[in-house]
């Protein structure tokens, strides 16, 4: 989301209501924008832009609904719950997996519910050993990364 860019109530409940009236269990994740590379205006995205657009897309009927790109900002908008009970069952830090809580056919634990998507019997592990949080390299470290 780009501030001023494409971050209205109205942009955003209508995105939100097209995606639902496809299937209330498609994701919908809303990502913050950061001043990089050539695009250094307008300002980031805060957290309670991407928190409000989150809410507009529960109350559009959205079922699975993720803020992202700020680690550990946005409270439990980078989880996944059961849309049934709200039991917690993929916990998340930025793209680093804290907890795995499927059953191994996929479906909530507390109820029974079917969690539409492709999942592992069990967590097989990170990609990453840490979250992607912006602006926490220096220009030194990214030297070393791409030697």
């Amino acid at each position: 989301m780009i501030p001023g860019f494409n971050d209205s109530d109205d942009e955003l409940t209508r995105l939100a209501g097209f995606v639902a009236g496809v299937s209330p269990d498609i994701p919908w994740h809303v990502t913050a924008f950061h001043k990089d590379y050539k695009m250094t205006d307008p300002e980031n995205t805060s957290p309670e832009t991407l928190i409000r657009a989150a809410e507009i897309g529960k109350k559009a009927g959205l079922r699975y609904v993720y803020a992202g790109n700020l680690p550990g900002q946005v409270g439990d908008l980078e989880n996944t719950r059961c849309p049934n009970c709200k039991t917690l069952l993929i916990e998340r830090f930025g793209y680093l997996i804290l907890g795995y809580h499927l059953t191994p056919n996929g479906c909530c634990p507390s109820c029974d519910s079917s969690i539409p998507g492709k999942w592992a019997s069990a967590f097989q592990g990170q990609i990453t050993a840490r979250p992607f949080v912006p602006r926490t390299r220096s220009r030194s470290d990214l030297l070393v990364l791409n030697s």
